[in-house]
């Protein structure tokens, strides 16, 4: 019985009380249940009632009394709840805590009845009978040692028993594989259904709307929480012989450090937790291991770059006194900066060499390739999990929000079926309220770009301070200028500075973006999260990469040349690069913010919890563990939140971005990343079983929303790429020199060469022609020489067309955008091959798919047939009988 009589008539109060907790279980003096079991019981004090879920309060009679009537409001809610909880079926038991009398908690269970009930609502699979189709044997024949040796010990960790699974039907009992009923639901399954109960339970009615739901009472203070218990501490086994020591057993085989080389146990990951979190960890591992190729092609890159940058010919004439020494560069900025030579920049040219070689078009090309191998044999991948863990037809068991159904106040007729329902606002309603989510969506992200172009003028300020204030030895040997040059000190110091702004924006844009997506008020939680995941990925888009995309493919394009600089904002002469490009500032710029990010994650999320729970513990009493009940020990564990899975992901899928779009400037990413990630995995597993409490399961079927933004990363990362090599990196205009300059009219060399090229680069600006004298102010060391060079292709002056672009100029523009079409057009032709090589379900798991759906229709029809026919024999045995009753007298 669920009270529907109860619940049809709430009005404009609290709901009425079917029952309070006290009444229903005879509560006497002293008020709670006193705890009586041992520490790691998950039982009722009777031993017999498992605790599926637990609730947490602050007793009102022991709180302030200033705070009588908002006590008051709390308790009345908080009985009304629990009144209709017990309307639903659920049985309760509430218990002081041993460490502060203030807290009680409320123990909740679900008897079998409800269990079954709610398993047929939520369309929940369960098991028919055994599989046998399922082997999961090593496909490495001899090399299974290895495998095993990398695999968890299956002595320890047993490999679930797998069945074939039909969504459950309580008509259909028999039809179900139930050994034992303590069994036949699992925990996690047992916990899912409590807090699907939770959170569609009503406690009041006010004007029409109805307020349910526990997420609405913890989040209003009713509650302080609520939660599924861990099975066992996580350091050593229960004492209960009856519990699986699943935490346990996790933390042994998953989350010590002396776990970090093994396999993941999947399997037990998901049954302890549900499958969207089994889902997340077997894609951060199989993307993992995919990164395990990228930085192996990526060092070797970067060794091949380290080891020919003594063969850098370009190089070593801006390193020579006799070449580079001698070429006095204009002025970078006006008034303050001075006149300099062009070795001043060799330290940062040979650096330059390492990531701005012939590996770096290799490595570029190869992670286009990389980036939908990974995506497509992920595919397959999934749809494997999808169906070892019955997944395959989840969409249709989802189910409504509790937030949603709350606001369904208005009655539209369905167009399909043609009947009544209740929705929570009218179309013209969604068309307003989609209007102003989009309208703030874009406001912040124009906000961030009003960051950015701060940071921009930053740039363009402090050079200039730079400039004045770094030591201005003409001749480069300073020790101080050999290796801090003022393009350098700015790139550092702003890339700093806008990590600093981007984790700033971060923190207050998620709260901003929770509030935006409840507001447009999804209907199911898989909406829910696709929506808040498309805001937050285009704000931290925008607010990760902005700058990154400035370095590559702005600074220093538009600069004009000395005479006739282009000035940001009527005020600030436009940055230029160095005279090797950007791209070593882009590298700069990536390392700061990669490195930066992951160290702020791990304090952030590992640090911070593991802090937080040392206060705890120190505040609490000396060795009250091991009297404290399993319950208060979770409660006094970290929540997790329902959003803490969604911050893995995004933290994962922007790492995922710096990897693929702009690896061309600095292949170590990969690398960087691969060991990010291997201690990613375990940090995140050490924190789930040792600093967090349980989880709600929850199912999932992939990774949702984040699949079609990682497709179209990979899309754009072909793109950026390509752009990299062409307009970032020197590499274009070197090979147009080595392969044009042995012939008229550029040169007449006589084999293929790349000496000279620094001074063909290079063009000639006439001191005498800067508009304003003071510009420039020269150098005392300067000497006689008239003219100073700066970075273009430009006539020189005395020309027809002096300052003019020259005909070269055009020539490698040409050649940079047939490379960019080029590479695009062969990268897109090989991708689109490979996608339609690889099938995103492999044959195997297709035949398993249908073979198991054809087994389970064919042993429920059976079933049913059975039945029918049973039913059948019984029928007509009785009117046999029946015949021959009324026959006999006659016949007699």
């Amino acid at each position: 019985m669920f009270c529907a009589a109860v619940l049809e008539n709430l009005e404009q109060t609290i709901v009425p009380s079917c029952g309070s907790l006290e009444s229903q279980h005879d509560f006497r003096t002293p008020e709670f249940e006193e705890f009586n079991g041992k520490s790691d019981s998950l039982f009722f004090n009777d031993g017999q009632r498992r605790i599926d879920f637990v609730l947490v309060y602050e007793d009102e009679s022991k709180k302030e009394p200033n705070k009588k009537g908002t006590n008051e409001k709390h308790r009345r809610k908080r009985q009304a709840y629990e009144s209709n909880l017990i309307c639903h079926g659920l049985h309760l038991e509430a218990t002081r805590s041993v460490l502060d009398d203030k807290l009680v908690f409320v123990k909740v269970h679900a008897p079998w009845e409800v269990l079954c009930a709610y398993a047929e609502i939520m369309h929940i699979k369960l098991p028919l009978k055994p599989n046998d189709l399922k082997t999961r044997g090593s496909a490495f024949g001899r090399l299974n040692w290895f495998t095993k040796f990398l695999s968890v010990d299956e002595s320890i960790i047993k490999p679930e028993q797998e069945f074939f699974t039909a969504p459950f039907e309580k008509n259909r009992m028999n039809d179900f594989y139930v050994v034992d009923r303590d069994t036949f639901f699992n925990p996690a399954t047992r916990s899912r259904i409590v807090y699907f109960i939770l959170s569609r339970v009503k406690y009041q009615v006010m004007n029409n709307v109805n307020k349910f739901g526990i997420n609405r009472l913890v989040n209003s203070g009713i509650y302080k929480a609520a939660f599924p218990l861990h099975d066992c501490k996580f350091g050593h086994r229960s004492e209960d012989p009856s519990c699986p020591n699943e935490r346990y057993l996790l933390y042994r085989e998953w989350a010590h450090p002396r776990s970090i080389y093994k396999k993941q146990p999947l399997d037990l990951i998901r049954k302890y937790y549900g499958e969207k979190i089994g889902i997340y960890f077997a894609w951060l591992g199989y993307y993992t291991q995919m990164l395990l190729l990228a930085a192996i092609v990526g060092v070797a890159c970067f060794l091949y770059g380290y080891f020919n940058q003594d063969n850098c010919t370009w190089s070593k004439e801006v390193c020579n006194p006799d070449i580079g020494g001698k070429i006095i560069m204009c002025p970078q900025c006006d008034r303050l900066c001075p006149f300099w030579k062009l070795n001043i920049t060799c330290e940062s040219s040979k650096k330059l060499c390492i990531f701005d070689s012939f590996g770096t078009l290799v490595f570029a090309v190869f992670m286009g390739v990389w980036v939908t191998l990974f995506l497509e044999f992920w595919k397959r991948r999934q749809a494997e999990l999808e169906y070892e863990w019955d997944t395959v037809e989840l969409q249709q068991e989802e189910q409504a929000r509790p937030e949603y159904e709350a606001q369904c106040t208005h009655v539209v007729i369905n167009e399909i079926t043609q009947e009544e329902e209740r929705v929570p606002f009218t179309a013209c309603g969604k068309c307003m309220r989609m209007t102003l989510c989009a309208s703030a969506v874009l406001f912040w992200i124009l906000l961030i770009i009003a960051s950015v172009i701060g940071i921009i003028v930053y740039r363009l300020s402090v050079f200039v301070v730079f400039s004045a204030k770094l030591p201005k030895n003409l001749n480069g040997t300073d020790p101080i200028q050999k290796y801090l040059t003022p393009q350098t000190a700015t790139s550092i110091t702003a890339s700093i500075i806008s990590f600093i702004i981007i984790m700033i924006l971060n923190t207050i844009y998620e709260r901003v973006a929770i509030m935006i997506t409840n507001f447009e008020l999804p209907r199911t939680q898989t909406d829910y999260e696709n929506s808040l995941t498309m805001k937050m990925f285009l704000f931290q888009f925008v607010n990760y990469y902005s700058s990154c995309f400035y370095i590559a493919f702005f600074k220093g394009k538009f600069v004009g040349y000395p005479g006739d600089p282009v000035y940001w904002l009527g005020k600030y002469r436009n940055e230029e690069c160095d005279p090797g490009g950007c791209l070593l500032e882009l590298t700069t710029q990536l390392t700061i913010i990669m490195g930066g990010k992951a160290i702020w994650n791990n304090i952030q999320e590992v640090l911070l919890p593991w802090i937080m729970n040392l206060i705890g513990r120190f505040h609490r009493v000396s060795g009250s563990e091991k009297i404290s009940p399993r319950w208060e020990q979770d409660y006094h564990l970290q929540p997790m939140g329902k959003l803490g899975l969604f911050y893995e992901y995004l933290e994962m899928i922007i790492q995922f971005g710096f990897v693929t779009l702009f690896v061309a400037s600095f292949p170590l990413a990969p690398l960087l990343a691969l060991v990010n990630n291997i201690l990613e995995i375990r940090v995140d597993a050490w924190k789930l079983t040792t600093q967090f409490r349980r989880l709600v399961p929850e199912k999932a079927r992939d990774i949702g929303a984040w699949q079609p933004i990682m497709q179209g990363i990979a899309i754009l990362a072909v793109v950026t790429n390509a752009m990299i090599i062409a307009f970032t990196s020197d590499m274009i205009p070197r090979l147009v020199y080595y392969w044009s300059f042995s012939v008229p009219p550029y040169g007449d060399h006589a084999d293929y060469t790349m000496e000279g090229y620094i001074n063909n680069t290079l063009s000639f600006f006439n001191i005498a022609d800067f508009k304003n004298k003071s510009q420039g102010n020269p150098y005392s060391g300067l000497g006689d020489h008239t003219t100073c060079r700066y970075r273009d292709f430009r006539y020189p002056p005395g020309h027809p067309q002096e300052y003019k672009h020259n005909i070269y100029y055009w020539h490698v523009i040409a050649a940079k955008l047939a490379f960019v079409i080029v590479m695009e057009h062969v990268i897109f032709s090989v991708k689109f091959i490979i996608s339609y090589a690889i099938p995103d379900v492999s044959k195997l798991t297709k035949s398993k798919i249908k073979r198991e759906k054809y087994l389970t229709q064919k042993l429920l029809h059976e079933s049913h047939l059975k039945d029918m026919t049973k039913n059948m024999g019984v029928i007509a045995k009785r009117m046999t009988e029946v015949v021959e009753n009324n026959l006999r007298p006659k016949l007699d």
